[in-house]
């Protein structure tokens, strides 16, 4: 069960379908950590006390969270290394920032963050595909 969740995902996928999930799950994890995971870290005093305006209990925590659920999450999104785990962390962010941050703001400010939550939470559901390091410790 264990295994299923954090390495779990569709095996036997067709070339077409693995190149594609490989090229989205790169470029969105390369994408989430470096343009927006690694200017926050570590987190200055803005983002912690946006997060504490936000009212998130122990906000440096928080911010500590946000970061490290871009930056790390992305990178492991990139490798398709626990694929379904970081989704999960980006998705919560990106929630988080769609109603927490971007809120009041126009959809083409908010377009970004729906992006990210909308990928992260395919590959929840999808996995990794058969070319990432899940795939490997699957078997």
């Amino acid at each position: 069960m264990l295994n299923k969740l954090l390495f779990g995902g569709e095996s036997g996928l067709s070339w077409q379908a693995n190149a594609g999930l490989a090229l989205l799950r790169i470029f969105s994890g390369v994408a989430m950590a470096f343009a927006h995971g690694l200017g926050k870290l570590p987190p200055a005093e803005g983002l912690i006390g946006r997060t504490a305006e936000m009212g998130f209990p122990m906000p440096a925590f928080f911010a500590w969270a946000a970061a490290l659920s871009e930056f790390a999450g992305g990178i492991f999104l990139a490798l398709g290394l626990l694929t379904r785990l970081s989704s999960f962390f980006i998705a919560v962010t990106m929630l988080v920032a769609l109603i927490g941050v971007h809120g009041a703001d126009p959809f083409n400010v908010q377009e970004k963050a729906f992006l990210f939550l909308f990928i992260s939470i395919a590959f929840m559901l999808k996995g990794s595909g058969d070319w990432s390091v899940d795939s490997f410790l699957r078997k």
